[in-house]
């Protein structure tokens, strides 16, 4: 499939001012020939693809096999068991003061994985639903048993200042009008409501060692803004969101998307190549224990952001 690519601007300051910083492949799952650009905007640092395919482009880049449309214990085993217990304990961390019926949606849901957590370990008289804009992973979803519904939140239309906690996992990255897509947000969310964002982090060493080309945040052509606490923080603002908090926290998995790319790109061995992947126990440990002290120190791989619809509003 020929690639069509399109211009775009900052979705922080509108600038058109920026600069190359990597050109790269679809590494991980090889569904184009094409090399795309990453750029840094010289005016609040956003990286982003510049050119980015089309929508159409982008809607291919995502393969049946992806991730996030069917991650299961049958598929990644000790990783499925380890990530439910440690995402759990994140998910009830960020609920902690929600009313008895609150209302909690996830944008960019996939197939339901965060969703069931909240259902199995969550409040029953919690209100859960998702959203996500490919129908693989809405079929995903629904197999889970979770209440979801298929489409862009923006024209979906659920009720306005409705929502008490809106979740974003990984998704902010995908997404075309980041800008957009908050203001929308802000206007779910009731007075106090809050919304979680978690995003890949710019500011971190693995950024700065593998940023070049290979770093696993990029995730060719798939990832389209990324962020780090500033900006983060600086677009929530022009959506009308006050930022609570954003920190950074333990990731191994750019960590090991990188190695794993670097290696596959200098034509290394297959069989070390296979050992390095998000199905790996082996490879997940290492680079938690090489993530877990930067995250200390506020250097971690990604981003939990925390902001909230002020009362005033």
């Amino acid at each position: 499939m020929r690639i069509h690519f399109e211009h775009v601007l900052c979705t922080v300051c509108r600038a058109d001012d920026c600069l190359p910083i990597a050109v790269g492949e679809d590494f991980e799952y090889r569904t184009s020939d094409e090399e795309f650009m990453a750029v840094q905007c010289r005016r609040c640092r956003m990286v982003y693809l510049n050119p980015r395919p089309d929508a159409q482009g982008i809607e291919h880049s995502y393969p049946a096999n992806y991730h996030a449309f069917q991650f299961n214990e049958s598929d990644f085993g000790l990783v499925y068991r380890v990530r439910q217990r440690l995402e759990a304990r994140r998910l009830l961390r960020w609920c902690r003061g929600l009313p008895e019926h609150a209302k909690i949606l996830d944008i960019g849901c996939g197939d339901g994985f965060h969703l069931e957590l909240l259902q199995r370990f969550g409040k029953p008289t919690w209100s859960i639903e998702g959203i996500d804009s490919d129908p693989r992973a809405a079929e995903g979803a629904k197999r889970r048993g979770i209440q979801i519904k298929q489409g862009s939140v923006e024209e979906v239309g659920f009720e306005q200042k409705s929502f008490d906690l809106i979740f974003m996992i990984m998704t902010i990255e995908h997404v075309s009008d980041p800008l957009a897509m908050l203001q929308c947000v802000s206007t779910l969310l009731k007075p106090g409501g809050r919304l979680i964002i978690v995003t890949d982090n710019t500011d971190s060493p693995d950024f700065r060692i593998f940023g070049n080309r290979h770093w696993g945040g990029y995730h060719f052509p798939r990832h389209l803004y990324l962020f780090n606490r500033q900006n983060l923080g600086e677009l929530c603002q022009r959506a009308g969101l006050a930022t609570v908090s954003v920190r950074t926290a333990l990731s191994p998995v750019n960590w090991t998307y990188s190695l794993r790319n670097w290696i596959q790109d200098w034509k290394g061995p297959n069989w070390i190549v296979k050992r390095i992947s998000l199905e790996s126990p082996i490879a997940l440990t290492i680079f938690t224990l090489v993530d877990l002290p930067l995250s200390l120190i506020g250097l971690g791989a990604i981003l939990h952001g925390e902001f909230v619809k002020e009362k005033s509003e």
